[in-house]
């Protein structure tokens, strides 16, 4: 049986997973609401030493490292903090 979770659910696990590190800059949560933020699609990725230092990943779909990215990338929309271009 498939477990089926909240929104807030999905947040909370990827807050637990092992790539996520709030300190970590260019973790994935990060990577993910910072695409939202500057209205870039959502395209999991992160980077090994940060944003845009070192290899890029892109994490399997469903994997852990997945579903944080999706998590901040989602939080930061259903939060609506865009960059004001103007």
């Amino acid at each position: 049986m498939l477990r089926e979770f909240t929104e807030i659910q999905k947040v909370e696990q990827a807050l637990q997973g092992p790539q996520f590190d709030p300190k970590l800059h260019g973790g994935l949560f990060d990577r993910g609401s910072a695409d939202s933020y500057y209205g870039r699609p959502c395209r999991p990725h992160y980077f090994v030493h940060g944003s845009y230092e070192g290899k890029e990943i892109i994490p399997e779909v469903g994997s852990e490292q997945h579903e944080a990215y999706i998590a901040g990338y989602e939080w930061n929309e259903a939060n609506g903090n865009k960059k004001d271009w103007g």
